[in-house]
């Protein structure tokens, strides 16, 4: 049984351009942000019919060499059968999402062609960053030196000031996640989130210690795919940015 996990990290926000830490200050996705996330649920739903097409193909090629092997054919209420189940995989079951309205607004936009709502959840909202949040990575390094150094050198061991550590995100995020894949076996699902939070998932979907978070990009709406084969894990997708595409969005 495969549950096929897209992990999207939110569209561009207001003000991203003055490169500050958002954290948990709630800030809006900038008209940019919405284009680009337009393009990602266009980028899903193509993804979802090819899989869709791919998995009924093989369902195919089995019935085929097993009745091939007897010298019969495929008989129309199998192919109906296969028919169904590929009809059945072009939709997403569910979409999760950070409770801040920036992942919020990227969830909406792509639940809606499914016709559900996004289920909201702190758990999955972006590392609290402390006395740090709404400041420039300049004005940072220069009222507090050594600190930021030593946070970006060792994000595990060391913390931003007041702030969450890598450690405490890690726990609630993964809790989380993990309870939403047991939910969720065999089904195609979503995550709308924030750039720290989807580095810590993949990171433990790797088995990357959480050191090496920085070393993962996550642009603005990032498309992450991962498939788990029961309880074992295969990254199909890192990073991907569907919104460069030529994509039509409705």
């Amino acid at each position: 049984m495969v549950t096929t996990l897209y992990l999207i990290r939110h569209g561009e926000t207001e003000g991203s351009e003055t490169k500050r830490y958002k954290g948990s200050i709630d800030v809006p996705l900038s008209e940019k942000g919405i284009e680009q996330v337009k393009k990602v649920a266009v980028f899903i739903r193509e993804h979802l019919r090819l899989e869709s097409f791919a998995k009924y193909q093989s369902y195919l090629r089995d019935i085929h060499k097993t009745k091939g092997s007897r010298g019969q054919g495929v008989s129309p209420q199998a192919s109906r059968r296969g028919d169904k189940g590929s009809r059945k995989a072009q939709r997403l079951a569910a979409v999760y999402t950070s409770n801040l309205s920036r992942a919020v607004k990227s969830a909406e936009i792509i639940a809606r062609p499914y016709k559900f709502k996004p289920v909201q959840m702190k758990e999955l909202r972006e590392r609290s960053f402390g006395i740090w949040e709404g400041m420039s990575f300049t004005e940072i390094k220069e009222r507090y030196p050594e600190k930021f150094s030593a946070w970006a050198g060792n994000p595990l061991k060391y913390s931003p000031v007041e702030g969450e550590s890598t450690v405490e995100v890690e726990k609630r995020v993964m809790k989380a996640v993990n309870r939403i894949l047991k939910k969720h076996r065999g089904d195609e699902i979503a995550i709308v989130s924030h750039g720290g939070v989807s580095r810590i998932i993949l990171c433990n979907i790797l088995g990357i210690p959480l050191e090496n978070i920085f070393r993962i990009e996550q642009d603005y709406a990032a498309v992450n795919i991962i498939e788990f084969w029961d309880k074992y894990p295969v990254v199909k997708l890192i990073n991907g940015q569907a919104y460069l595409k030529n994509y039509r969005h409705e």
